[in-house]
């Protein structure tokens, strides 16, 4: 390959248009934003200005800022030991059981058993409990772990 100039690859680039410099350059008056009048013809605007009324963001003040959703987390639903008499011996407790037994309701995703009332059955439990739960279940026999299999 030789080394002349006339045979160096051609690379255009094109200028960037000057817009608003006058009607002789083909881009003034308007400044290529079409016949629009008003404030958006004339600067930028944020997403989430509303022409002078309240931003949306401001209308729901508690909504805004870290830890302010929390109320939208389900809170576990309490159960006492004497609801758990319903089972057999021996009997798995999980949510999908205490479903069937007409316990709690089929949307429910959290349970905690807490010691009240008296539990007369040897279960395996597969919930989160209390720890006064946790050793009157096993003074009568039964087991406790919170892995749903």
């Amino acid at each position: 390959m030789t080394n002349f100039l006339s045979e160096l690859p051609k690379i255009v680039v094109r200028k960037k248009k000057r817009l608003g410099r006058g009607l002789g350059s083909g881009k003034g008056a308007k400044s290529g934003r079409g016949t629009t009048r008003h404030q958006k013809a004339r600067e930028s605007i944020p997403l989430h200005f509303e022409g002078g009324q309240a931003r949306m963001v401001k209308k729901f003040p508690l909504l805004r800022g870290k830890g302010h959703n929390k109320s939208f987390q389900q809170s576990p639903v309490i159960l006492s030991l004497n609801h758990l008499n319903r089972f057999d011996d021996n009997a798995v407790v999980t949510i999908e059981s205490l479903v069937k037994k007409n316990i709690i309701g089929d949307k429910i995703k959290k349970v905690k058993v807490l010691n009240r009332g008296q539990l007369e059955k040897k279960l395996i439990i597969r919930l989160p409990v209390s720890a006064r739960v946790k050793k009157a279940i096993e003074k009568l026999g039964g087991q406790v772990s919170l892995s749903e299999k």
